[in-house]
């Protein structure tokens, strides 16, 4: 089955309270051009997963500061004073969870866990709503896995199957969103047949992807293909 899809398509698929985890860890493995294709078609009331919200005026933050974003689940945002300026004046909500932790709960939603037990947090104010759970005389809190209605990923290489390869860093929350969501929209950077990734190269396979969006399908709508090039 072919996947591939144009930005314009896969991304009118996020909708009105739609909640989307973005892949990246910083720069490395962000899926910036379906980002801003999401920020040109206007979506309002997203709920965001994401392990930070990049830095100002650059990826997520351009919805978080455009005001298209209610909630953000996330692990840190120091390095974005306009994001953390949003959430202390109220116009955004944000639930922090350590790095592991989120990496933890979405790859439960994605192997169809409910949840796991960790100290991590027990004695801190992150432990606030949490269930605990006492278990061999030792108290845990009950952490719940997390899925998405949505996921957009970057990936290296892609294929029309959705077979996907990650480079070096990229390779970070994307393969764990890839299986935590509903629908997953990958932009590749390079885009081959069928066959054009040896099948022990394959780091997400193309049953875990719905739509496949070749990044030189989105250089004549925002320029450069370059400027989405980060590995």
């Amino acid at each position: 089955m072919n996947k591939t899809a144009s930005a314009a398509a896969a991304v009118s698929l996020i909708t009105e309270g739609t909640t989307v985890m973005v892949g990246g860890f910083g720069v490395p493995g962000t899926p910036f051009a379906l980002i801003d294709r999401l920020l040109a078609q206007g979506t309002q009331h997203l709920v965001l997963i994401k392990n930070e919200a990049n830095i100002a005026g650059m990826g997520v933050s351009k919805l978080i500061e455009a005001g298209r974003v209610d909630h953000l689940i996330t692990s840190h945002l120091g390095l974005n004073p306009a994001a953390l300026d949003l959430m202390n004046s109220g116009r955004i909500t944000v639930e922090f969870n350590p790095q592991g932790i989120l990496a933890e709960r979405i790859r439960a939603g994605g192997a169809g866990l409910a949840g796991f037990l960790t100290d991590i947090g027990i004695d801190t104010e992150l432990n606030q709503g949490k269930r605990r759970f006492r278990l061999n005389g030792a108290d845990y809190l009950v952490e719940t896995a997390l899925r998405a209605d949505v996921a957009l990923i970057h990936a290296s290489c892609g294929d029309i199957f959705g077979n996907l390869v990650y480079a070096k860093g990229a390779r970070n929350f994307n393969p764990a969103m890839a299986t935590a969501a509903d629908v997953v929209i990958a932009e590749v950077e390079r885009f081959v047949d069928a066959g054009g990734i040896p099948p022990d190269q394959v780091h997400t396979p193309g049953a875990f992807v719905d739509h496949v969006v070749p990044l030189a399908e989105l250089t004549d709508e925002y320029g450069i293909l370059e400027a989405y090039v980060f590995g």
